[in-house]
């Protein structure tokens, strides 16, 4: 079986030998870097003593460190203990390895104790084809220094390293360019897909305008209230659309206006059922209503904007049934249910259909819609602290589950935008 390719040195120990190539092992097979780079210390260590690892990247204005481990002695000076930064920049101005030892005198000396008064420092400029500086320190305390083919092996371990990070730098650039495209992807469908919904409601619009407006022919009454009343729940289709767009863009931006207050749950939704009822639906509404006189902390108006969002589904997906909206008290929420007899939602969508502008497969030609209404659900339900989710009703076809406290006041500043 043949290994990773390592620098070759003929100066190498067996052990020094066995250790590369287990590094190089890493290298290929961790996809983490952080989680590597420390199993590439833990595999060099005991080959090459050290007690103290930091790397520094230069920034132009100064070094940072963008990872550091204390591994032996002095962890529990870690705040007090000199952490190579003079050495570092040192390695990158010379660009080759520096070594150096610091012996701590007078008070200094007594607080470390004898063992930790000593610190030897080996400083490694790391290559790099992108022009970024970084430099790898090791540090002992107590000695003994570094001699000459411990720094050759440590050198090889940072270049090792730094093939590392240039791996890590090339995997996070492609997920950048496949982010980069994924979103122009998604773009593309958002503006075909809002063009379409939006023409479409403005096309009965300005059809039966242009019909109601011809010279050549008269329209009796009964057919230009008709033909009006279309324009009328055409125009109001493309408010909402412009609504839920709107809204959505708010969340985003976390600048979705709440007015909270206390609702009396029962009666908002007995009203809301009312109006709803007086109406010409394409189901049969029924109400199971707890008529207790308790009150949750919310905006009226943004729950029955949910309301309002799931009975909408309810007459898109599920036509010619019953839909029944129920409310019963928990211990600590109210618990809203508006159930359809559908043909219900697949276990493995009841999560994505609460996503942006997501939409079930099977729908997504055959039924209008932006797939924003039930995000836009779940974020209001989340500003007033409760949780939103969907299952099978009894009887075939799907349950929204809306659950909202009760017994105190939500952080109104909370919510996922």
């Amino acid at each position: 079986m043949t290994g990773p390719t390592q620098p070759m040195d003929a100066s190498l120990r067996p052990e020094e030998y066995k250790a590369l190539y287990e590094i190089g092992r890493v290298i290929i097979q961790m996809e983490d870097a952080q989680a590597a780079l420390q199993e590439i210390l833990r595999l060099a260590r005991p080959v090459f003593i050290f007690d103290n690892v930091v790397l520094y990247e230069d920034s132009g204005e100064m070094l940072t460190p963008t990872y550091a481990r204390s591994i032996g002695r002095g962890r529990s000076l870690e705040a007090e203990v000199d952490w190579g930064e003079t050495v570092a920049l040192q390695a990158l101005q010379r660009g080759e390895p520096v070594v150096e030892s610091r012996v701590a005198s007078g008070e200094e000396s007594t607080e470390w104790g004898e063992r930790l008064g000593r610190q030897d420092f080996l400083g490694l400029p790391l290559k790099n084809l992108e022009g970024v500086r970084r430099s790898l320190v090791f540090i002992r305390f107590g000695g003994p220094p570094f001699l000459s083919e411990q720094v050759r092996f440590a050198g090889l371990i940072a270049e090792l390293v730094e093939r590392l990070l240039e791996r890590q730098r090339l995997v996070e650039r492609v997920a950048s360019l496949e982010a980069e495209r994924q979103l122009a992807r998604l773009q593309e469908h958002f503006v075909a897909m809002i063009s379409h919904e939006l023409r479409s409601p403005l096309g009965f619009i300005k059809g039966y305008a242009t019909t109601l407006l011809r010279q050549d022919t008269e329209w009796d009454s009964n057919t230009r209230r008709e033909f009006l009343t279309i324009i009328d729940e055409e125009a109001d289709r493309l408010a909402s659309m412009i609504d839920n767009l709107l809204d959505s863009s708010r969340l985003q931006a976390g600048a979705l206006a709440m007015d909270f207050q206390q609702v009396y749950l029962a009666r908002l939704l007995q009203d809301f059922i009312d109006r709803y009822q007086a109406e010409d639906l394409p189901f049969e509404l029924r109400a199971d209503i707890s008529p207790e006189p308790r009150a949750v902390w919310g905006d009226p108006r943004r729950i029955s904007q949910v309301l309002e969002n799931l009975l909408g589904n309810a007459s898109k997906y599920a036509p010619g049934g019953a839909v029944t909206v129920s409310l019963t008290w928990e211990d600590a929420f109210a618990h809203i249910t508006v159930s359809d007899e559908g043909p219900g939602i697949p276990p493995e969508q009841r999560t994505n259909i609460f996503k942006r502008f997501y939409r079930l497969p099977r729908h997504e030609e055959a039924i209008p819609g932006t797939g924003l209404g039930l995000h836009i659900c779940r974020q209001i339900v989340r500003m007033h602290g409760g949780e939103i989710y969907v299952d099978s009703a009894a009887g075939g076809g799907a349950a929204f589950h809306v659950l909202l406290p009760w017994d105190a006041a939500p952080d109104r500043e909370g919510g996922e935008a």
